[in-house]
């Protein structure tokens, strides 16, 4: 959940750490810290707060200079958010650093031994516990720095990436991974090491992805060298090219992330699709499932698992696999499913997806279901992320980089993934007559102008978005394919606008819900004209005939639902199926913009991270 950065070269370090850091606030950012080397000490700056309180301050506390720097971004687990318990941390003699993004479970007892042997500790993480075993390992057996942190992680219990230095030692930095993750940049005559690749992206195109368990020391005009942390064994560097650019984690003029991404959404599905989907001659191309095709149609059943938004995004999945491929489906949160004993067999397919790839949840879920024996296939938007490792197949959404903390392309680019397994399992097994297979893929290769279209729902979702800036509580209502589009919509508005609210089955209302409708609760209804239009007009009349306040989602050329629905926004007509797509385009808007009339941080909202690599 924190962003780690790092530099080791011939440029000065500080600018580099803090453009860094800045890109990686989306990880974290309670608190922030950075350390510099100056040929001769160790420079430390850290506050609790945002990186531009961290630019601030650090400018004012210490000198900037110097070509090797270490810099945290922090999502607070072990010990509140505060200056002390800040990043970097220092051992106690002083000698090392450390970043640290994760968990060390096993901290207590080490901590306590720790302390018997003299060491004190003035914050309250887990982190500085590590630094100081290391230095312990380091002392009492007379190591190297790399051998030291080697055999120190071989006596913790958790997940990290870390990033240590030691100022006997000021050509190396050394660091290592275990369900977190960092990145090396290999650039010339220097290294930049990252939680992803997005903080050195203008200056090298080439990075490392380090495994889980494994460790590197990277030295100035040295190549790098990766080791087993376990076994001490070597590990040839698989060096990749970057997918992303420069102007993709730039705003481009928008005033939020959160709204770019938004705005994205019509050229990301094109890429999603781009190469894939052949809707003239009926063709749907994706390596991944047709590696292992027979995997999916011999399956007993699949079992999609997810956290948060791509959870949603599965259960759209659920109801477009069953109906197009005629395959049972379960959709598990990953955070349920680890830590249960799940049936699982080898005639299962486990469909995993994640943004970034990285979730921690989601990644333990794999593990489990490969020890069962079951075949994996993972959805994902990061290029080279854990779960693309992990997984036995899979699918990228090419959504390209996602900042905002709140989820919105990805959204969309993963339920364009899933439908085209859909189909393409469809068109295997037959289970869809061949009109009807063409009319979805025809369909689908319009809905990048169809989401085009949806976004001039901008003006009125803002003009609903001032009368309802102060509500308190909001529900959201969808039938059928809509029912998990409901739950996004009321996550959304949670999330970056702190407004309570729930997402329900429209037909779910009379069975509790309804109890809160009164003239102050605004209810938002996705009523479609395809699938269960009818049934949702009668809920939309239960909710009137109890004064509540109606905000509706229509297909253009409405008219039963807008003579009752207090205000109603349009959107462009398409299957039901694929209407998911679509119908969430105004509650993303209507989200940001009730966040940005509230005052709220969109892109950053309090209490969460981007990516999610701690339980």
């Amino acid at each position: 959940m924190c962003g780690i950065v790092g530099y080791i070269g011939h440029r000065e370090a500080y600018p580099i750490v803090i453009k860094g850091l800045k890109r990686l606030e989306y990880r974290g950012y309670d608190s922030a810290g950075v350390m510099l080397y100056d040929g001769t000490d160790l420079k430390i700056s850290k506050t609790k707060g945002k990186v531009s309180d961290l630019e601030a301050r650090s400018q004012q506390e210490i000198t900037t200079n110097g070509t090797i720097g270490m810099g945290h971004t922090r999502w607070a687990t072990h010990g509140v958010p505060n200056d002390v318990n800040s990043h970097p941390h220092l051992s106690n003699s002083g000698n090392l650093a450390i970043i640290h993004n994760g968990i060390i479970e096993n901290y207590e007892p080490l901590k306590k031994e720790l302390i018997k042997r003299g060491y004190t500790f003035t914050s309250d993480t887990d982190t500085e516990v590590l630094v100081n075993l290391i230095e312990d390992v380091q002392k009492k057996d007379g190591l190297k720095l790399g051998k030291a942190v080697q055999v120190a992680l071989n006596q913790v219990v958790g997940a990290y990436a870390i990033c240590v230095f030691d100022k006997n030692k000021p050509d190396e930095i050394v660091v290592a991974r275990l369900g977190s993750p960092l990145a090396i940049g290999v650039g010339e005559s220097e290294y930049f090491i990252a939680s992803d690749a997005s903080p050195f992206i203008e200056y090298t195109s080439n990075a490392i992805y380090l495994e889980d368990e494994e460790m590197a020391i990277v030295r100035l005009h040295k190549p790098l060298k990766i080791r087993k942390i376990k076994d001490d064994s070597l590990v040839d560097p698989y060096v990749q090219e970057l997918q992303m650019n420069l102007e993709q984690i730039e705003k481009g003029g928008y005033d939020h992330f959160m709204l770019k991404e938004i705005y994205e959404q019509p050229n990301v599905i094109k890429d999603t699709y781009r190469g894939r989907l052949h809707a003239s001659t009926g063709l749907i191309q994706m390596a991944g499932v047709e590696d292992n095709l027979e995997k999916f149609l011999n399956a007993d059943r699949i079992l999609i698992i997810a956290c948060g938004t791509s959870w949603h995004a599965g259960l759209v999945a659920e109801y477009i696999i069953e109906e197009f491929a005629r395959i049972p489906v379960e959709v598990e949160y990953a955070s349920e499913f680890r830590y249960r004993n799940p049936i699982i067999t080898p005639k299962d397919v486990v469909i995993a997806i994640s943004q970034s790839g990285e979730t921690a949840d989601t990644l333990a879920a794999i593990k489990l279901a490969k020890e069962k024996g079951a075949f994996v296939f993972g959805v994902c938007n990061v290029v080279g992320s854990s779960i693309s490792r992990e997984t036995n197949g899979g699918a990228y959404t090419h959504a390209g980089p996602e900042i905002g903390v709140a989820s919105t392309k990805a959204f969309t680019t993963q339920i364009t993934v899933l439908t085209m397994i859909a189909l393409r399992l469809a068109k295997a097994k037959g289970t869809l007559s061949n009109s009807d297979y063409f009319r979805y893929l025809q369909e689908l290769e319009l809905i990048p102008e169809k989401v085009a279209e949806a976004l001039h729902s901008n003006t009125i979702s803002k003009e609903i978005a001032e009368i309802y800036k102060d509500a308190s509580n909001c529900l959201y209502l969808g039938r059928g394919y809509n029912f998990p589009v409901a739950l996004e919509g009321a996550l959304k508005l949670k999330e970056i606008s702190y407004i309570h609210a729930e997402g329900y089955p429209a037909a779910e209302m009379k069975h509790g819900p309804i109890a809160l409708i009164d003239e102050k609760m605004p209810v938002v209804v996705i009523a479609p004209k395809q699938g269960h239009y009818d049934k949702i007009v009668s809920n939309i009349q239960e909710i009137k005939s109890r004064s509540g306040k109606i905000i509706a989602i229509v297909t253009k050329g409405d008219v039963q639902v807008k003579e009752l629905a207090d205000h109603v926004i349009e959107i462009p007509e398409t299957s039901d199926a694929l209407s998911p797509l679509i119908t969430t385009i105004p509650l993303q808007l209507l989200s940001y913009h009730i966040a940005v009339l509230r005052g709220c941080n969109v892109d950053q909202p309090r209490n969460l991270a981007k990516s999610v690599t701690v339980e």
